[in-house]
């Protein structure tokens, strides 16, 4: 196992997905099967249990369209009844006609036993009900109450049938219904899984695709893949670019520091070899010119690494003001004033925009007239906030303006100074993809520096 999978395992996950998906599938089979099952068992069974009735109800219509009072007023039929069944004893068949005052007239299937009929109502529709009077032989009844010509007697006539006939009915169509649900259920879930393992396949392709990227090295997922996963193929894609940049530049950061302290290293060295007199001034200011050189590059390393926690946000009113009440300490024979969007907001870490901005606007008192003017968002374009820091002070020759961003570039020695401040300011806005120009300041003749910052997002 390697250490990959091993990581993998360990990671925080909220369950399977296939999982998941197989069992809102099978709930949902066996929700909408049940359902389904449940109604068509009622209109099958209904059905069945109507036909029976209908049966039943035949054979009592028929008796009554047969039926006549005979000279001593007893009922008979003027013709048999077509179902053989009436005539074989216990056969499950059976009818009675019963009138009170008259013997009971039953079929002779009946045999030696008799119906449990109630005669203290009168029934003008047929009325269907379950008769258990027979524990081993459940019946179901029809009767209906008639007046038959030529008779004041109130006649009942009913019909039975066992229940053990319908009963089966019922029982076969179940089994028939519940096999069938079965078999269509498995189908159903079988039909899921695949569809969740055809489904899901591009997002295994996906894992093999930055299995492979690890194993050979390459930056870009370029597998065709479905639409659906193209966002996640894109971000991935943006995340492996970003680390890329990231990489690039720490490389570059390296490179740059190791080249910027190898002269002043070159320098030590030889005064140490030759045991030149003047070895420890030598070291102090060659070890100030390594220090200034790391503290730029670790500038620069420290935005690099808050950019890539993404969603900076930062005041510049609240910066500007910070920053002008340190640097008046300094400079207090100089006359500041900031103006603008009070409420400006970019998209930067506020400690990077303290860093820029101080270096902006101590340049400006250092080498200025006496008067600094600091202009928050006077464009307000949507996408970007520009920040105008102004002197009256010489200016610089158009000329110079790109070579003054250079590391250790300075055009006036007589002042202290690094010669990194504008090089720090260019790279760390650059980070931060804005940008830095120098201009002329039309108010006060001197310098104008206009940063340029993306503005930050509007919250949700």
């Amino acid at each position: 196992m390697t250490a990959g999978d091993t990581s993998a395992r360990n990671l925080a996950h909220t369950g399977s997905l296939s999982r998941r998906m197989m069992l809102i599938a099978a709930g949902w089979i066996v929700i909408l099967l049940s359902l389904g099952g449940f109604a068509l068992d009622r209109t099958l069974t209904g059905l069945v249990s109507r036909n029976f009735d209908e049966q039943l109800e035949n054979v009592m219509n028929a008796m009554i369209a047969s039926a006549e009072i005979g000279p001593d007023g007893e009922v008979f039929f003027n013709r048999p009844l077509g179902d053989q069944r009436f005539l074989e004893p216990n056969s499950g068949r059976y009818w009675l006609v019963t009138g009170q005052g008259h013997e009971n007239f039953p079929s002779r299937s009946l045999w030696d036993r008799s119906l449990e009929l109630k005669h203290d109502h009168f029934d003008k529709a047929a009325h269907l009900y379950d008769n258990f009077q027979y524990p081993d032989e459940p019946l179901r009844v029809i009767e209906r109450s008639v007046i038959l010509p030529d008779s004041g007697t109130r006649w009942k006539f009913a019909v039975a049938a066992s229940r053990e006939d319908l009963d089966q009915q019922i029982s076969r169509i179940r089994s028939i219904l519940i096999w069938s649900f079965l078999v269509l259920g498995l189908g159903l879930f079988l039909m899921a899984v695949l569809q969740t393992w055809y489904g899901l396949g591009p997002l295994r392709r996906v894992r093999l695709a930055i299995q492979h990227l690890r194993a050979t090295g390459q930056n870009r997922l370029t597998e065709p893949l479905p639409l659906e996963v193209q966002p996640l193929v894109q971000e991935l894609n943006a995340l492996l670019a970003h680390s890329e940049k990231q990489a690039e530049e720490a490389r570059t950061h390296a490179g740059n520091l190791a080249h910027a302290l190898k002269t002043p290293l070159t320098v030590v060295m030889n005064a140490a070899t030759a045991k030149a007199p003047d070895l420890s001034d030598t070291v102090i200011r060659e070890a100030a010119v390594m220090r200034r050189q790391v503290d730029h590059h670790l500038a620069r390393a420290r935005a690099v690494g808050r950019r890539a926690v993404g969603l900076s946000r930062a005041s510049v009113s609240e910066s500007a003001e910070a920053v002008l009440r340190a640097v008046t300490r300094l400079y207090e024979k100089t006359r500041f004033d900031l103006d603008g969007n009070r409420s400006a907001e970019v998209a930067i870490e506020r400690q990077d925009l303290d860093e820029i901005l101080g270096n902006l606007i101590e340049n400006a008192a250092k080498y200025g007239g006496g008067s600094v003017f600091v202009t928050i968002d006077p464009t307000a374009e949507p996408d970007w906030c520009e920040i105008w820091v102004e002197d009256d002070g010489l200016g610089i020759p158009e000329e110079e303006r790109t070579r003054i961003f250079d590391r250790g570039a300075r055009l006036d020695t007589s002042k202290p100074g690094t010669g990194l401040g504008l090089a720090i300011v260019r790279d760390v806005a650059e980070i931060y993809g804005g940008s830095v120009t120098l201009e002329e300041s039309e108010d006060l003749g001197g310098l104008l520096v206009k940063l340029r910052l993306p503005r930050a997002a509007k919250p949700a």
